[in-house]
């Protein structure tokens, strides 16, 4: 299963619902605390149940909402590429499509609602059957299905599998009258369908910015514990843990049979009341087995214990190695990587490595990568359609990124269109551009001259008329010129305005 879209409501600074669709790379830009990494870690809960990175408190649930008497968070995510069966009432295999759990367009839509911050309920929005004759059928037991098959005199190949009785009723209507409906799982047949269902969902794993450093909370053991995950996933190992677990259960039963017979020796009346309860194999949580891996240093010391770039460094080394692996193997799970701001305290040449390394990933099957960043060096790297702007908290302000002025995606500006948020950075790029072109002199001409105090190395000064965007280039790469008067913000943005209608006039 593969993530479409992502919507959120009621959490945090999201008090309306917003929806942004997922692609295989997507990358989030924006300014601080504008909700960027909120997108995130609503889906680390969703898919998490709050035992992943981010734990559900009263705090996330909107201040607006609360105040007009909503204290429930909403997140839905849409999926498509499912599963082309599933397997409910134990041995039957059916459809999503035959259960009418689909949406309109061919996919599965799963709510989760948390009021008060507190349990969630799970609903599918489905297309589904109203028709009096034959609505809520998923919610019903098998002797209700049974009494509705004899009602409308239907025959039935298989009476004891209610999916069975279900797609004989659906079939021999004239008119399902589908409608798109919310149907909750927490009942009968229909929670079945959902614990099937979230075994087919992908793995989501979130590498958060700032951690707490500590031995159990560690950037470095994430990695692992989500390759032990995936590990635990392949079929050939899960068969394998369930033949020990079978046979670990079959000696169980044993010792628990000889121990009853024992005591019915003593007194038939307590053995005949106990009944040895022993897990069945599906039900052990083998991941816990493996709770403590993790990668130590010299001497042992744990890795999380290292600087900020050591911890960073290893984790673009794991999604470098993750990129090559997923792209030689096939069957692997389906897996999400988010990731907030993996530029951090990384060097310029190990944010290209690790945009490499993360390009070649989403390029794999079955893999998503969802990213956070502020870094120039990431974006540049990417496409146009990778980006996302977030301005605000309301659907309207998170839009796609389209090209402008430069051939190139610029964090910078991207942030000059959205905040009018003028930087050395893009004043340098846009200057740079018109000079690869050799297009300065045509930049240059007819615009009014001001005067730069020239230092030379001898000490003295030579004054020259140049336009003030030459002048500003002039300041920003030779700080320690205090010969001239510092050019002001308005002269700055201007200087910028100017390169890119010039830029635009080029095309």
């Amino acid at each position: 299963m593969k993530i479409k879209s992502v919507g959120i409501k009621g959490f945090r600074g999201y008090s309306n619902h917003i929806e942004i669709s997922i692609s295989n790379l997507l990358v989030l830009v924006g300014k601080n605390d504008i909700g960027k990494s909120s997108v995130l870690e609503a889906l680390d809960i969703f898919f998490n149940e709050s035992k992943g990175c981010i734990k559900l408190d009263k705090d996330d649930i909107n201040k607006q909402n609360i105040a007009a008497g909503n204290d429930c968070i909403e997140i839905s995510v849409e999926f498509e590429e499912l599963p082309d069966s599933i397997v409910i009432d134990s041995t039957n295999e059916t459809t999503l499509k035959d259960e009418n759990l689909l949406s309109e367009d061919g996919t599965l839509k799963v709510i989760k609602r948390y009021p008060k911050a507190g349990r969630e309920k799970v609903y599918i929005e489905a297309h589904h059957p109203t028709a009096i004759s034959c609505s809520e059928l998923l919610l019903k037991k098998n002797s209700e299905l049974k009494k509705i098959l004899d009602e409308q005199n239907l025959e039935c190949g298989d009476k004891t599998k209610n999916s069975v009785l279900r797609k004989a009723i659906w079939d021999a209507q004239d008119n399902l009258e589908l409608q798109t409906i919310e149907i909750e799982v927490a009942k009968i047949d229909a929670k079945n369908i959902w614990e099937q269902l979230k075994a087919y969902m992908p793995l989501y794993t979130l590498f958060q910015a700032d951690r707490n450093n500590s031995d159990g909370d560690s950037e470095v053991q994430d990695p692992m514990r989500l390759a032990v995950r995936e590990i635990l996933g392949d079929p050939a190992i899960r068969a394998d843990l369930n033949r020990i677990a079978d046979t670990v259960k079959t000696r169980l039963d044993s010792v628990a049979a000889q121990t009853l017979t024992k005591l019915a020796e003593l007194n038939p009346d307590i053995a005949s009341s106990l009944d040895p309860k022993l897990p069945e194999s599906e039900a052990l949580k083998w991941n816990d087995v493996f709770k403590n891996v993790s990668i130590a240093g010299d001497d042992d010391i744990p890795i999380n214990k290292r600087g900020s770039g050591v911890k960073r460094l290893i984790l673009i080394s794991f999604f470098r190695a993750e990129a090559e692996r997923r792209q030689r193997e096939s069957g692997l799970p389906s897996v999400v990587y988010a990731i907030e701001e993996p530029e951090t305290s990384q060097h310029p040449e190990h944010q290209r490595a690790l945009t490499n390394a993360l390009l070649t990933l989403s390029s794999a099957d079955r893999t998503q990568i969802i990213l956070t960043s502020h870094s120039p060096e990431i974006v540049k790297q990417l496409e146009f359609e990778h980006l996302l702007l977030i301005t605000g908290q309301q659907a309207e302000d998170i839009v796609q990124v389209l090209e402008s002025e430069l051939p190139y995606p610029s964090l910078n500006e991207v942030n000059f269109a959205a905040f009018n948020e003028s930087s050395f950075e893009y004043h340098n790029e846009l200057y740079g551009f018109i000079e690869a072109e050799e297009k300065l002199n045509e930049f240059k001409a007819g615009k009014p001259t001001v005067t730069y105090k020239r230092v030379n190395r001898g000490g003295n000064i030579t004054e020259q008329q140049i336009v003030i965007t030459e002048y500003i280039r002039h300041q920003i790469h030779h700080p320690e010129n205090t010969e001239n008067d510092r050019f002001t913000e308005d002269q700055l943005c201007q200087s910028i305005q100017d390169m890119r209608r010039f830029i635009q006039s080029l095309r």
